[in-house]
């Protein structure tokens, strides 16, 4: 689990940014430094819960095993995965993730409406590596 980028479960389930108070620029992944925007004379980062929903902005699929330090088992056949830039809901700012096991670049479209929710990276028998994944509104699956 990456900290401090996503909290809560099911439908409480939110990516976190930060919101500079001078500009009002949002960022994700969270920036805690300093404002990104070159044109900001700088402000205080604020924590802000980002959008549920999204629009796909665009997707691809993974056919290869990317190299190290992305885990997986060498052993076990590959197996592809689609993903997905969405432009969020209030936030108009685009953010890259997995979808949820089962979609593929088949089942979306450029403009479909989807949702976060949290996802697995990983797990072994002492840890689950959480993330964030991306899927189609409406579905339950």
């Amino acid at each position: 689990m990456v900290t401090d980028w996503f909290t809560g479960d099911g439908d409480a389930f939110r990516l976190l940014g930060t919101r500079c108070s001078a500009c009002a620029s949002v960022f994700f992944p969270r920036e805690d430094g300093h404002c990104r925007n070159p044109a900001c004379p700088g402000g205080d980062l604020e924590e802000v819960p980002l959008s549920r929903r999204g629009r796909v902005w665009s997707y691809t699929d993974s056919r290869y095993r990317p190299p190290s330090p992305y885990v997986s088992d060498p052993e076990l056949p590959w197996e592809p995965y689609a993903l997905i830039a969405v432009e969020l809901e209030s936030e108009r700012i685009v953010v890259l993730g997995q979808a949820v096991p089962g979609i593929t670049v088949a089942d979306l479209t450029v403009g479909m409406e989807v949702e976060v929710v949290p996802g697995v990276l990983d797990e072994d028998t002492e840890t689950t590596w959480t993330t964030w994944h991306w899927r189609p509104a409406g579905v339950t699956a």
